[in-house]
């Protein structure tokens, strides 16, 4: 099989469950374990910040980026197919009482977009407590947020007394890609969300980063959540094994997607727009055909991938994909749409 349905199925290398099985460990609910204590420290400096909480995924790392920058009744801005409204099990209304507004759209949206979606400061009205950016933006193909447009939002967010949060899971794609340093992508924001178990294939877990105050506050709802673990150092270790050796060949899975790009865009009846890969994930439009039964065709001839929305799949490159896997993908796709072709 080769598996394209997201970058979070890599298996840790030898190496990375040889410097997992040496960690350093203590209980982490009690501060004591010292390879979290490392990565923390560690990932605080990368991204200039004061501080960072290890936790079990991006979705709790945003969750308590929401938790922690608003109150019950409040409204959160976000861009079209955010993963906070996609992919988190409805997570936010749930624990921390908010709605979402949602700005422009594709995913990426404007300075002017957010504005439009502040609300009056009126009783009968939600109150508007923070804007979101999800940097790269999953649903809109890995896309890269322009970072004159951040700029440009986190004015916004300033000028009316907003928090901003970065989305951050894919954010090693955009330092990568854009060769911009992560300090300088992390900086418009107050709140920071970066994952470990996705591009950089490290097993589980992610980074909430922000004030120390924050950080100290979010501490006691991730253990409130269920997220305080233990001897977390050897979940830690693979994540900085991670930062020493996955981070710049980022650039091979970006290549890859390239590559599949353009072997997609030349097969009849699929639609690729090859422009718009910006780093490791290539969105694949069928023409007026069912992307479940295409995707269920391709597992029957050895591919994995999703449908990611209507008349939509996703094809996510990782480090577990061969270069010389690509053609293979273009031909069982071309393959499996001839297939649903013959009986429709």
């Amino acid at each position: 099989m080769i598996d394209l349905r997201s970058d979070t199925v890599t298996q840790p290398t030898p190496a990375m469950r040889a410097a997992m099985a040496a960690a350093p460990v203590g209980d982490d609910v009690y501060g004591e374990d010292p390879s979290v204590r490392e990565l923390e420290a560690r990932i605080a400096r990368m991204l200039g910040k004061p501080a960072a909480l290890f936790v079990t995924s991006g979705t709790m790392g945003n969750q308590l980026a929401i938790r922690c920058s608003t109150e019950p009744g409040d409204e959160v801005i976000v861009g079209e197919g955010a993963h906070p409204v996609f992919h988190e099990s409805g997570a936010a209304p749930v624990l921390s009482g908010v709605q979402f507004a949602i700005a422009g759209r594709g995913g990426l949206f404007t300075a002017e977009d957010a504005e439009r979606e502040i609300k009056p400061r009126a009783y009968t009205s939600p109150r508007t407590s923070l804007i979101c950016v999800e940097n790269t933006h999953n649903r809109a193909g890995g896309r890269i947020f322009p970072e004159a447009e951040i700029e440009r939002i986190g004015a916004v967010a300033r000028a009316n007394g907003l928090a901003f949060h970065l989305d951050g899971a894919r954010l090693w794609n955009t330092h990568v890609a854009s060769k911009l340093p992560l300090a300088r992508l992390a900086a418009p924001f107050d709140t920071v969300s970066i994952c470990f178990s996705k591009g950089l294939g490290a097993p589980v877990g992610s980074a909430l980063l922000g004030t120390a105050a924050l950080v100290e506050k979010a501490r006691r709802f991730r253990k409130m959540w269920g997220g305080g673990m233990r001897q977390a150092g050897i979940l830690a270790a693979a994540a900085l094994y991670a930062l020493d050796h996955h981070v710049e060949r980022l650039q091979e899975d970006h290549d890859k997607a390239r590559a599949l790009g353009q072997k997609l865009a030349a097969v009849p009846g699929l639609v690729v727009d090859e422009a718009s890969i910006d780093t490791n994930i290539v969105n694949i439009d069928v023409e007026r055909l069912a992307p479940e039964a295409v995707s269920a065709e391709a597992r029957a001839r050895g591919l994995l991938l999703n449908p990611s929305a209507p008349g939509r799949l996703r094809a996510v490159l990782h480090l577990d994909v061969r270069r010389e896997d690509i053609a293979r993908c273009a031909a069982i796709l071309a393959e499996s749409l001839e297939a649903v072709r013959a009986r429709t």
